[in-house]
């Protein structure tokens, strides 16, 4: 880690070395473009909105501060013509020569914006200022007053269109009114406000262009009179000037691109997923809406929809939709290499996938894995490697089946239903595991398709324990002196019946999130899920038998039961095409009641790895204080039923596919309950924020579009579980081999 630490910083330090020589690299009389400033003499008007106006940029920074990429590129030599100078070249960034002409062309770009905001007197000055080979760039806005929309009108020259905008119920509400800033942007607005309202009743050939803006600014003291005419039909001939046509849906015309050209999906489910129906009014919503329910569909690779008057009465349209048929069957067979605290194994997976089981774009998977690991280290034992199998059957409809739902609401629901069936299998050396669970759930999509929902209507896990070895049991589960109350209820059969809601939403469209990681954007995850209360009541209800340690029981096997929720948020800033930064926030509670004192383990919160506090390994951090003294069981010492994670990181694009990262993190976990194996564990009001974690570290991304490769390296800053200053605060005292964290992950961690 030292070693790759020192190869960092000294790249960088060479880089910016190097770009104080850049001049060799410059054209003569030319000059490096340093720096672009916008600056207004009035505080109302901010120049932040106007940079993307700017036509030439200063060369990019990693992390906003260095210049690599122009230092790497005065790396390479003056002949172009070795491969070596041509390589070093395309990994680094060109240094960007001033352009006169593009900065007037700003400044004329700057000053028509700031007067598209009704400043109309405004005008914009070019300071420019030379030092040495660099040049930088000034420009001074000086808006002076702005316009005001004296009177606002609205005149619509077509009848019908008149009509259609001033009807009852859903009539059209003009957003622009007088007295307003004179704002040519927000005008323009209008006008596709306007347009997209006529398209969703029936206007199919309107456009924006028939929506027309008048203004008089001749009146004087700064104000406008402004009217907004809704202009008749022309086909661009002078005298063909008619009222706009009003279209209604005929008859849907479906084709399937299949050799045949018979269906590949049962016509009632495409049907299903169709907006537009026959006699309603033609909505460009509809269209746009048939688009996404049918490529919805895993059966259906793509759609095109396409209009045509009908001969017999032209203002009927015909839609006819083509579908084009995605593959049908997949495999995919993906191996891992594992590494568990220095026992290395092998574990392969493979899965196969319909996507139209039964012709109704039914999606049926099977997915096996199998996992082998060899366990060093453990005495005693008579079997000294890890196996375990695996295997899932899942089957998911494209729509809600549940009873006594109307066909209109499963129309607008968007939904999917799942059932799923998935069997584990574990050996160790310590214990024999099997897991069984069956899951029914639900998924649908909200209306603009920024939030996404799930229900499990019933998620049924049992777990059994059908051996454990007899040191294993000796030592942590039937001696009295050394007996954990949490290791000894994970190795107890179990079984979780439980009922749960969860929500994403996004600021930008779900189908169109994207690895651009660097938009301004935030994501809202919630959720919240139960288990055992029903089983509870039934128990409570009948008078069933407890066991001895004062469960109730399902066919002699206690139940869990307990309430959980989790939060989380995120929100990303960009600042330009390379940096951007990343907040996070995630809070989870989990609270065990009633059959149950402990949580089970599946769901305990654990603190840690490459999506949480990144200076520990996952699972090495926590509860609050607590300090292991176990490695053997500290796995399960090391868990809680509270969880705090806050994030920070700062992005950079540094040069081809790799990306860089800085971060701090900081969070933990607690206990709800005072637990004796776990001292120092519990969450309390007066103590928590003094047992916060910190760590702080770089990381490197491999980013290829459809998926990310991360590694990161954490350092621990803060360290609760400490109270001598040595040893609590690392940050000063830092420790490479003791402090260090090294993680792999795919993705981002927020």
């Amino acid at each position: 880690m030292r070693v790759a630490y020192s190869i960092f910083w000294t790249l960088v330090l060479a880089c910016l070395f190097q770009a104080c020589s850049v001049s060799r690299l410059l054209p003569e009389d030319g000059y490096l473009l340093d720096k672009v400033v916008i600056r207004s003499d009035s505080a109302s008007l901010s120049p932040a909105p106007l940079q993307g106006y700017i036509r030439q940029h200063p060369n990019s920074k990693w992390f906003s501060l260095f210049k690599v990429p122009m230092g790497i590129y005065s790396l390479s030599g003056r002949d172009s013509t070795k491969r070596i100078n041509r390589f070093v070249r395309r990994l680094g960034e060109a240094p960007v020569v001033y352009d006169n002409k593009l900065a007037l062309r700003t400044r004329q770009n700057i000053e028509s914006a700031v007067q598209n905001l009704g400043y109309l007197d405004a005008d914009v000055e070019l300071h420019e200022r030379v030092h040495r080979h660099k040049m930088s760039l000034l420009y001074q806005i000086h808006p002076r007053e702005r316009y005001t929309v004296r009177l606002m009108q609205l005149e619509v020259q077509d009848r019908g269109i008149d009509s259609v905008m001033h009807r009852e119920g859903d009539g059209y509400q003009m957003t622009l009114e007088s007295g307003m800033d004179f704002d040519l942007n927000r005008l323009d607005a209008e006008r596709g406000r306007l347009s997209s309202y006529l398209l969703n009743h029936g206007y199919y050939r309107f456009h924006k262009d028939f929506v027309h803006f008048v203004a008089d600014t001749a009146i004087g003291h700064r104000r406008v009179d402004v009217q907004m005419q809704v202009r008749p039909f022309h086909s661009g001939t002078q005298h063909d000037m008619r009222p706009h046509q009003q279209y209604r849906i005929g008859t849907v015309d479906y084709r399937f691109e299949t050799e045949d050209g018979s269906p590949f999906v049962r016509p009632r489910v495409i049907r299903r997923a169709t907006d537009l129906r026959t006699g309603n009014f033609y909505r460009e919503s509809d269209v746009q809406e048939t688009y996404a329910r049918l490529m919805r569909l895993g059966a259906v690779r793509s759609v095109n929809i396409r209009f045509a008057e009908s001969e017999q009465d032209s203002t009927i349209l015909r839609p006819q939709i083509t579908l084009f048929p995605s593959k049908r069957n997949s495999f995919n067979v993906e191996p891992q290499g594992t590494n568990s605290a220095g026992d290395f194994g092998a574990a392969l997976s493979l899965s196969y996938l319909n996507r139209n089981m039964f012709r109704g774009s039914e999606a049926f998977s099977v997915k096996l894995r199998g996992a082998f690991e060899a366990i060093k280290g453990l005495s005693g034992y008579v079997d000294q490697d890890y196996i375990e199998y695996g295997a899932e059957i899942g089957l998911a409809f494209p729509d809600f089946k549940f009873p006594f739902l109307s066909e209109q609401f499963r129309h607008a629901a968007q939904a999917t239903s799942e059932v799923s069936l998935m069997f584990d299998l574990q050996d160790r050396p310590e214990f024999h595991r099997r897991v069984l669970t069956g899951a029914w759930r639900y998924r649908w999509t909200g209306s603009g398709r920024r939030r996404q929902n799930r229900v499990d209507l019933l998620d049924l896990d049992y777990v059994f324990m059908p051996w454990i070895s007899p040191k294993f049991r000796e030592l942590y589960l039937d001696n009295p002196t050394s007996r954990n109350a949490i290791l000894r209820y994970i190795y107890e059969d179990l079984f979780i019946m439980k009922w749960g809601y969860s929500f994403t939403y996004s600021s930008q469209l779900l189908n169109a999130a994207s690895l651009n990681y660097g938009t301004n954007a935030y994501t809202v995850r919630g959720g919240v899920e139960t288990s055992g209360n029903l089983l509870y009541g039934i128990s409570n209800l009948f008078g069933t038998a407890k066991n001895r340690e004062g469960q109730y029981t399902l066919i002699n096997i206690a139940y869990a039961q307990y309430v959980k929720g989790d939060f989380d948020f995120s929100k990303s800033f960009r600042f330009d095409e390379r940096n951007s930064l990343a907040l996070h926030f995630g809070l989870g509670i989990a609270y065990p009641y009633g059959n149950t004192t402990i949580l089970p383990y599946e769901k305990r919160y654990f603190s840690g790895g490459a999506n949480s506090v990144r200076g520990w390994s996952v699972r090495g951090l926590g509860p609050g204080s607590f300090q292991g003294t176990d490695g053997r069981i500290d796995f399960i010492n090391q868990t809680g039923d509270m969880k705090l994670d806050m994030n920070v990181e700062y992005r950079s694009h540094l040069f081809w596919k790799l990306d860089g990262a800085a971060f701090v993190d900081a969070g933990n976990i607690w206990t709800l309950r005072e637990y004796a194996d776990q001292p120092g564990g519990q969450f309390r009001i007066d103590k928590f924020y003094r047992q916060i974690a910190v760590a702080y570290g770089l990381g490197l991304r491999l980013n290829f579009d459809y998926f990310i490769l991360r590694l990161d390296a954490g350092m621990k800053a803060i360290h609760p579980a400490y109270s001598d200053a040595r040893h609590h605060y690392p940050i000063i005292h830092p420790n490479l081999t003791r402090d260090c964290s090294l993680h792999f992950a795919v993705g981002l961690p927020f």
